[in-house]
């Protein structure tokens, strides 16, 4: 007998007759569900800003900002995601280490809640094109502290970094917020690291982050209207990992949060949240097309790869492991052994999943990679060898909605252009 996995009730092979692979399946109750488990646990006082950067797709974000989810954006691009996903300008943040004049202005135009700054010439920059408009900018200070926090998977701050202003810059420089006519300094951002998967390690982080807050406002004298404690809050990929314990995660940092709050009842307190929201809800699936032995080494070629998964590769961890993969199209008895999963790439790093244990493959089988909601093919290569982006498909409610087109080879060639050479 054959049993495929189901996206509630939706056997993944219909998906996949359906919509084609490789294929990336959103389960939209895992979204939710994730999002809801979060806001139970921690104060509504800390309001939740959705990383776009980790699934920009407009569905996850229509179905997160249902639930209440406000937006942290990096680009044109993401801004009108977040707008067309029913996140209203007041709730949106812009950051990023490198802002054209032509986001600045847009974040101006479209009335963003706050630009976060991170460094001295954007500041400079901004400044600038808001006299030029007639307009104040409200400016968040991206800082990068003197202190850095163990147990995050990728640092991004506490360390010489692209990412904000040095916190002893900011201290030296009392006058800040009185130099630029067109701006109002309004708040404080740090975001110290990613895939943070240690409850104490998060509230530590949080805490540091508002007395960081509290004494750079005092310093420079301006009103602390927001707080942006960053997250970085991870999921588990690998053996030996754990996911995090929501309660106990609750119990750490809701006191922190709810005793600055008490003592700062008109800022608003942020937490960004992007891997955590999205990984778990997303599975990568690829049809094997053929399996061979090498060297005693057995070998399923799929026809999804990291070029569209970039992250399997392991990139931010100093070992290569695997994400969790699986026979998702039909049950086996049969005993696992290791399997080398590659893609249909001509390099040999395209290895998605290697000495994977999973059951004798055969072509037609549907490999799963779960855990794939976020960093999927926004942080891949889809255009090496010029396959393109695959297929997205969010299944809500039972039904599942195509709310991404696969790449066509016409769509990559229209983009294109042949000039008539002059000899």
């Amino acid at each position: 007998m054959t049993q495929s996995k189901m996206f509630q009730g939706v056997p993944v092979t219909d998906l996949a007759e359906r919509y084609g692979t490789p294929l990336f399946v959103y389960d939209g109750d895992t979204l939710t569900e994730g999002y809801d488990a979060l806001r139970q646990r921690l104060p509504q006082v800390l309001e939740f800003f959705f990383s776009l950067k980790s699934n920009p797709n407009v569905a996850i974000c229509a179905l997160l900002a249902a639930r209440g989810a406000r937006a942290e954006v990096s680009s044109l691009v993401e801004i009108r995601t977040a707008l067309r996903a029913g996140v209203r300008p007041e709730d949106i943040i812009f950051l990023g280490p490198g802002k054209s004049p032509e986001e600045l202005t847009a974040c101006l135009e479209i009335g963003v809640y706050a630009v976060v700054c991170e460094s001295y010439g954007e500041l400079e920059a901004l400044d600038e094109i808001a006299a030029a408009m007639g307009r104040t900018a409200p400016v968040a200070l991206r800082v990068n502290p003197e202190f850095t926090v163990k147990g995050s998977g990728l640092t991004m701050g506490g360390k010489p970094r692209q990412f904000g202003i040095d916190e002893a810059q900011l201290l030296a420089d009392p006058d800040l917020a009185k130099r630029f006519g067109s701006l109002r300094i309004m708040g404080v951002h740090a975001y110290m690291g990613t895939r943070i998967l240690n409850e104490e390690v998060i509230a530590e982080n949080t805490a540091r982050i508002l007395e960081l807050a509290d004494r750079l406002a005092d310093r420079l004298g301006f009103a602390l209207d927001m707080v942006d404690v960053g997250g970085g809050l991870g999921v588990a990929y690998f053996e030996n990992e754990r996911d995090l314990n929501l309660d106990r995660l609750g119990e750490l940092v809701g006191p922190v949060v709810t005793s600055f709050a008490e003592r700062h009842p008109g800022t608003r307190m942020i937490m960004e949240l992007g891997r955590f929201l999205t990984a778990m809800c997303g599975t990568y699936v690829m049809r094997v097309r053929t399996v061979k032995e090498s060297m005693g080494s057995h070998f399923a070629v799929t026809d999804g790869g990291t070029h569209h998964h970039m992250a399997a590769v392991g990139i931010g961890s100093f070992v290569k492991r695997n994400f969790p993969i699986s026979l998702i199209s039909r049950s086996s008895a049969d005993v696992a052994e290791p399997w080398t999963v590659a893609g249909p790439l001509c390099t040999p790093n395209d290895v998605v999943a290697k000495g994977a244990a999973l059951p004798p493959l055969r072509p037609g089988d549907l490999l799963g990679v779960h855990r794939s909601g976020a960093y999927g093919p926004s942080a891949s290569p889809v255009l090496f060898l010029s396959h393109g982006h695959p297929a997205e498909v969010v299944v809500h409610r039972g039904q599942p909605y195509l709310v991404r087109d696969r790449d066509r080879p016409d769509d990559l060639m229209n983009k294109q252009h042949l000039p008539v050479f002059q000899d």
